[in-house]
């Protein structure tokens, strides 16, 4: 049966939804937990339910609509919260894809021998206490501590932010125990990047997802006065985070061709302009997809900060707030995707993920597949973030078709 979605029953899902949470910006803003994040889940559970789908939502927060009955199940889905004044497609099409997905298969019929399953997992953005909190909770991977004191992005102590919802520190972390056996997980997302429209394909297969290990650092020296301490005696903690910032980028562009890292947040203390900075805060970001990679290049940028901050006359420190494993698509994963591929005729490329999503967690107790369609301009994370609809269409048959085999 040559079965495909409705692409305009998904294209509307997709707008319904974009329009909660509108950003004065021009974006869209659905942290975890906030109002509009709980406006949206409850326009989800009601999409589910009148897709006459099984709706259920574990102690995490984390929402699933189920078709058929008891037994290992396939699951595929994504996110519904986004970063502040974010884009209408990062996360959302995932979702929405694969309810789109399970819908069709109801009304064909169709007889599958495993259950199947939608999924929404509760802030893959990382607003709260680290990236992927539903995912992680789904697989049992979280920390009592981290919840109990963790302090979120957004500022307030994580569990000043439960406690205006109905979710609790001891219902997160019981969301692993809720978990049924999972078969397979898949994953339609924007690719988040420029490869794909670069190269002209609609479609893209990833084959790895990068890891990440994300510290918060600090350089302190001496604050004085601008006019007054000439260069020679200043202990400039804003020169340390410079100089780190530059030779740092330098030492990973030439040594390590899988590697990446970025400074993405800077707080120059006391902040003034005739005061020399005694202090500089800045967040480190580190990427590969090659676990090897990945510890090599969070030890030597740690040793480099260490050496720059001590011909300097400064002190450096560093605590590392989150980190993720370099994930590998299975054989079976990737070339189920690409007979799919072949099958329907469409053209596609196997690529790595930079960015890091919730399937990168589920790989800990299953084995995962993602799907890419282009990003135009490569933007995402912003008002302008924007899709192909035609590229959407056939990213979403193929996961269509994917699910279907896997469920046979």
């Amino acid at each position: 049966m040559d079965i495909r979605v409705d692409a305009a029953r998904l294209r509307k899902d997709i707008e319904d939804l974009a329009g909660i949470g509108r950003d004065p910006r021009g974006g869209n803003s659905r942290p975890s937990f906030s109002r509009a994040d709980l406006e949206a889940r409850a326009w989800l559970m009601d999409r589910v339910a009148a897709a006459g789908l099984d709706c259920r939502q574990d102690g995490a927060g984390n929402i699933f609509g189920r078709l058929g009955g008891p037994g290992r199940v396939v699951v595929a889905g994504s996110h519904i919260d986004t970063v502040l004044n974010g884009g209408a497609f990062d996360g959302s099409v995932g979702v929405l894809a694969a309810l789109e997905c399970l819908r069709r298969i109801k009304e064909e019929k169709l007889a599958l021998a495993k259950p199947l399953e939608v999924a929404s997992f509760t802030d893959e953005e990382g607003n709260l206490v680290g990236d992927f909190l539903g995912s992680r909770a789904f697989v049992g991977g979280l920390k009592r501590e981290d919840l109990e004191h963790g302090t979120t992005q957004l500022g307030p102590a994580f569990k000043d932010i439960l406690a205006g919802t109905e979710f609790t520190v001891d219902g997160i972390l019981a969301a692993g125990t809720e978990r049924p056996e999972v078969e397979a997980y898949l994953e339609l997302h924007i690719e988040q990047g420029p490869v794909l429209e670069t190269e002209e394909m609609p479609v893209g297969l990833v084959d790895r997802i990068a890891g990440k290990r994300y510290r918060l650092g600090s350089f302190a020296g001496t604050a004085s006065h601008a006019g007054a301490t000439p260069f020679e005696l200043r202990r400039d903690a804003f020169l340390g985070l410079a100089e780190f910032a530059v030779k740092g980028t330098q030492h990973t562009a030439v040594r390590y061709e899988d590697g990446l890292m970025t400074i993405g947040k800077v707080a120059v203390l006391p902040g003034s302009f005739s005061i020399v900075p005694g202090r500089a805060d800045f967040s480190l970001d580190c990427r590969s997809a090659s676990a090897a990679t990945l510890e090599a290049m969070d030890r030597e940028l740690l040793a480099l900060a260490e050496d720059i901050a001590g011909a300097r006359g400064l002190s450096f420190g560093s605590k590392l707030v989150d980190a993720t494993e370099p994930v590998s698509i299975p054989d079976r994963m990737l070339g189920l995707l690409k007979e799919e591929c072949r099958d329907l005729g469409y053209p596609n490329m196997t690529l790595a993920s930079g960015a890091g999503h919730d399937a990168q967690i589920l790989a800990s107790v299953t084995d995962v597949g993602m799907i890419f369609i282009p990003s135009p301009d490569g933007i995402s994370h912003s008002p302008r973030e924007t899709i192909n609809w035609d590229d959407l269409e056939k990213g979403a048959n193929l996961l269509l078709r994917s699910l279907i085999r896997l469920a046979r």
